[in-house]
């Protein structure tokens, strides 16, 4: 054998070796099958996005690179929530919002806003407001039709109502439905129309992949809204999952939306790894793995409902180090496609591949 020939041979070997690497630390794991200086969003037959935060946009280079880079729609973490912008009765503050809007138009990415009706993360003039139900439904048309109105042209897409049903399906029993009763909802989604006839309007609530009566229980509201001509145009399904979640009940969330004909989004993405919450687990090539299997079965499955209806797939921030995750269940977890680093994870190829 000629001595180029077996130069050749090695480097190929030390090649393959080095393909198989996993990037968080060894061990072996689906070569990527997409060059290193690929973009995410131009992977992919739909927008994919990510939630926000203001704060480390302005102040962490790493990741607003990675957002600039691998998303083309954005998300408000919490600069659009009513208790961040409507702090006080007469005050608005639009500066985090502002600032996020105006990153996304310099760098031409779409704006979804979250939230503009939700029974919690609100200020406290709001919680103490002591009208009767006529000053209650002034406060509520006017924060939605200010909010909606001051960003109209520029925020593409509104979560109108957020999580209005306990996980049993039972309609959440909130300060709102208390002080304006079951059809406050439609309302809101009237308002937010009447602000910008533009926009498309969400309802966006979590559990459809673990709650069949939750799951039921939006899926006859929202299409009971759209029977009577309220304008609703599409469902948002959180996905706040874990990577034990079966094929099935995934499939049945996805499924269960698209056969409303509203558009999907699946708009909060991340996928836990210690459901179980145990204190001081490693992350594994192993655990990256599993992760990385339901990232690419729940695209996949996305993939397949009409394309008309796919608004996009939305991850609950960018990367390990900044998603609530651990704080919430007190214990470690990686539950994003990036991981501390902002270096992309197997999570990352299995969202492409979930499309191949």
């Amino acid at each position: 054998m000629k001595k180029n020939t077996v130069i050749s041979l090695v480097v190929l070997m030390i090649f393959a070796a080095c393909s198989k690497k996993s990037s968080t630390g060894g061990g072996t794991i689906t070569p990527p099958v997409i060059k290193p200086d690929t973009v995410l969003y131009t992977m992919l037959p739909f927008p994919i996005g990510a939630s926000v935060n203001a704060n480390l946009m302005q102040s962490n280079t790493k990741y607003n690179g990675v957002v600039k880079k691998e998303f083309n729609s954005i998300t408000a973490e919490n600069a659009m929530k009513f208790g961040a912008l409507h702090p006080s009765q007469f005050t608005y503050n639009w500066t985090d919002a502002d600032y996020l809007v105006s990153f996304a138009q310099a760098n031409g990415k779409r704006v979804h806003g979250h939230t503009l009706v939700w029974y919690t993360s609100l200020p406290s003039w709001v919680t103490s407001f002591a009208g009767d139900s006529a000053a209650w439904e002034n406060l509520l048309k006017t924060h939605i039709q200010t909010v909606v109105a001051h960003f109209k042209g520029k925020v593409v897409s509104w979560d109108v109502v957020n999580e209005d049903f306990e996980d049993t399906g039972i309609p959440r029993n909130s300060i709102w439905r208390q002080k304006l009763g079951n059809d406050y909802v439609a309302r809101c989604f009237q308002y937010a129309y009447q602000a910008d006839s533009t926009a498309l309007l969400f309802y966006n609530d979590y559990g459809h992949e673990y709650s069949a009566a939750k799951r039921t229980a939006i899926i006859n509201m929202v299409t009971a809204l759209k029977n009577r001509g309220i304008p609703i145009h599409g469902i948002g399904m959180q996905f706040h999952t874990t990577a034990t979640q079966s094929d099935a009940n995934i499939s049945a969330a996805i499924n269960t939306a698209a056969a409303t004909g509203l558009k999907v989004h699946i708009s909060e993405l991340d996928v836990r790894l210690n459901a179980a919450a145990v204190p001081g687990l490693v992350y594994t090539p192993a655990l990256g793995e599993l992760q990385a299997s339901r990232y690419l079965y729940i695209v996949k499955t996305y993939n397949a409902i009409p394309a008309n209806q796919r608004f996009g797939i939305t991850t609950w921030n960018v990367g390990d180090a900044d998603s609530w995750i651990p704080g919430w269940q007190g214990a470690p977890d990686w539950p994003l496609p990036f991981d501390g680093s902002y270096l992309r994870k197997p999570a990352y190829y299995g969202i492409i591949n979930g499309v191949k």
